[in-house]
């Protein structure tokens, strides 16, 4: 089992490694610019409040935390956690004139805060790339302040069946996209290899249920592509 998580979390990385440079060229491609629509509605849920607190885990370019900031007013305090090197340094250079933002180098499965720390806790589009999902559910709840929200924006499960169809199809072209634009099929083979792996809209609320959140639901976008899973520390 150890071997295996470690395995993952060097596979991960390296994806990361081959793919930063192009990152959100490659998710406006790919998404047809969507995504952006996505992480607003996102935001929209959370709907945070002046002086609240965030941990944005697997924060990227930072564009989740760069929406947090500016509905609160650069008012409340944001970390940036990132366990890519080269993710890293483009996402704290993207936000360096945010001085409520501090960035830390670190993984979702092992945060350097203290218990019960944050109004909220956010991760987009990373829980399906992390080495122990039961894990990084047991470390947000940790860190989360009584009352704190836990919402994750992840790829998901389409139900329309002409939807998914097409979905599977277009998926195909992805790599192929990806070789053109950063080089390599390879960090986008594994893309769809990690949408196609996890864990349904169902199951990802089983799990968050099963690791101490209350109150959890899950809104989908755009039939399923995407979901928006939601739960409290009470």
């Amino acid at each position: 089992m150890k071997n295996t998580i470690q395995d993952k979390t060097k596979l991960v990385n390296s994806v990361f490694t081959k793919v930063y440079k192009k990152y959100d060229l490659m998710n406006d491609l790919m998404s047809l610019g969507v995504h952006r629509i996505w992480k607003n509605k996102f935001l929209d849920w959370m709907n945070p409040q002046l002086n609240n607190s965030l941990i944005d885990v697997a924060s990227g370019t930072g564009d989740i935390a760069k929406l947090f900031s500016n509905r609160i007013k650069n008012s409340g305090n944001i970390v940036c956690l990132e366990p890519n090197k080269d993710m890293y340094k483009i996402g704290k250079n993207n936000l360096k004139k945010f001085s409520n933002v501090k960035w830390h180098l670190a993984s979702a499965e092992k945060l350097p805060f203290k218990d019960n720390s944050f109004d909220f806790y956010s991760i987009s589009y990373g829980m399906r790339n992390v080495s122990d999902i039961n894990l990084t559910l047991k470390e947000a709840f940790r860190i989360l302040k009584p009352g704190g929200r836990f919402m994750c924006l992840e790829f998901s499960k389409i139900n329309n069946e002409i939807l998914n169809s097409f979905y599977q199809e277009y998926s195909k072209i992805i790599p192929i996209i990806g070789k053109y634009i950063v080089g390599s099929s390879k960090p986008y083979d594994y893309l769809i290899k990690s949408i196609n792996d996890f864990h349904s809209q169902e199951e990802l609320e089983d799990l968050i249920k099963k690791n101490g959140f209350y109150e959890v639901e899950f809104r989908n976008l755009s039939g399923g592509i995407s979901a928006i899973h939601s739960g409290w520390k009470i």
